[in-house]
């Protein structure tokens, strides 16, 4: 007979039992009990929710294909904000994370459902936002220059890239290096980014006639998207000079405006000038610099 060697049982870290007898409820109960940080959520739900509506108001008069297709896309900014906001909210897309070795927030604690938790809070549902609400604003920014449609799928593609990569970088506990490996990562295709919204599209915009309120647009995307990964590097996932409370605030201020204050200027340039930014949806120019036949 073939004698089998019977393995022990695989038992889990104490840290991670308590991470993971931590419920949804107590999620939402910690957030609920954070002012600081229960406001930075609840206040930018109204926001979104008040811009939604206030966006629907200034677009229901448009008509042209190109010009309605912007108008969805930035009408799409506040609709994922207020699904996101709710899931941090509600504890859905929060979590706790213990820190690997040499991170500044090692063998950080706290207390959730009146019991100390090994970790710190994540809000990580932050990155599913960016994932969906970037690419439209992108979008809306190719068309709006009159780009065409390769050089608009390369900044939506790399702009998820950079989203997909920070969410790794702010989720990664095995290794305090790979942290910031995937971090530079992520601001590697941020670069790409900011290559085709500074170099490339504004020569579009010139030809579209649009430069003026794209230049206005591209140098407040610029800037506010840049402060992004600076916020991500003090805060409790980088360096953890920035408490969660006040990093959430830092991220909804910057939403504010980079998100919907940006919306409400593109929209009221679009809603006055529809002539200006019509065509169709997306002009593939050929080899020639002449529109492709269909």
């Amino acid at each position: 007979m073939t004698r089998h060697q019977i393995q022990p049982p695989v038992t889990e870290s104490p840290a991670v039992l308590q991470q993971q007898a931590v419920t949804q409820t107590d999620l939402f109960e910690y957030v609920l009990g954070d002012p600081l940080l229960a406001s930075s959520l609840y206040v930018n739900i109204a926001l979104a929710g008040l811009s939604l509506l206030l966006f629907v108001f200034m677009t229901k008069d448009l008509e042209d294909p190109r010009a309605k297709l912007i108008a969805v896309s930035v009408l799409l900014v506040p609709t994922v904000s207020v699904a996101s906001y709710t899931g941090l909210a509600s504890g859905l897309t929060v979590g706790i994370l213990e820190m690997p070795a040499g991170h500044a927030a090692e063998g950080a604690s706290v207390m959730i459902g009146g019991e100390s938790v090994d970790g710190v809070v994540s809000l990580w549902g932050r990155y599913l936002t960016w994932a969906l609400s970037t690419p439209a604003i992108l979008l809306a920014l190719g068309l709006l220059a009159g780009s065409d449609a390769t050089s608009i799928f390369t900044a939506i593609t790399f702009d998820i890239a950079m989203c997909i990569t920070g969410l790794a970088a702010a989720l990664t506990t095995s290794s305090h290096a790979l942290r910031w490996f995937w971090y530079f990562i992520s601001c590697a295709c941020f670069a790409v980014v900011v290559y085709i919204l500074l170099a490339k599209w504004p020569q579009d915009a010139s030809a579209a006639g649009t430069a003026g309120i794209f230049n206005t647009l591209k140098l407040l995307t610029v800037v506010l998207w840049i402060a992004y990964p600076i916020v991500w590097a003090l805060g409790v996932e980088g360096i953890a000079v920035l408490p969660v409370g006040v990093t959430s605030w830092a991220y909804s201020l910057l939403d504010v405006v980079a998100k919907y204050i940006f919306a409400f200027l593109l929209l009221r340039y679009v809603a006055s000038n529809e002539r200006v930014v019509s065509g169709d949806l997306l002009d593939v120019p050929s080899a020639s610099g002449t529109l492709a036949d269909d």
